[in-house]
């Protein structure tokens, strides 16, 4: 099994900061992709950053504010928040493109998502 165990969010006022954290786990082959998405009350599900080999991609609602690091080799990746909004709040979910061993063809791939935690920014 694959499982993508997330840390950090909370309250916080704004123009704070908050850091939250990605492991994925278990019988993982490769990570394409690495990054983060939030859903807020009454909305879609919403990229926020996502990390690949290739680039790394905002949302233009968090550019310069948001940033996303990567540590391939321990599977885990980050998301610094800072200068924190009000409309910023929001569930944020990890998400990974994930080749899991147990699945003999190596270019197979699949969604995983982290539980979700709440990020809650008061005015």
């Amino acid at each position: 099994q694959v499982q993508l165990m997330e840390s950090g969010g909370g309250l916080v006022q704004a123009g704070g900061s908050l850091t939250l954290s990605c492991a994925a786990t278990g019988s993982i082959r490769s990570i394409s992709a690495m990054g983060w998405y939030r859903q807020a009350p009454g909305k879609q599900r919403e990229l926020v950053a996502l990390v690949t080999s290739a680039s790394t991609n905002y949302a233009d609602a968090v550019k310069g504010r948001f940033t996303i690091s990567r540590d391939n080799a321990k599977n885990t990746a980050n998301l610094q928040m800072n200068s924190l909004k009000p409309e910023d709040t929001a569930v944020y979910y990890c998400y990974a493109k994930i080749s899991p061993r147990y699945v003999q063809r190596a270019t197979y791939e699949e969604d995983y998502w982290g539980q979700g935690t709440q990020v809650t920014v008061s005015s």
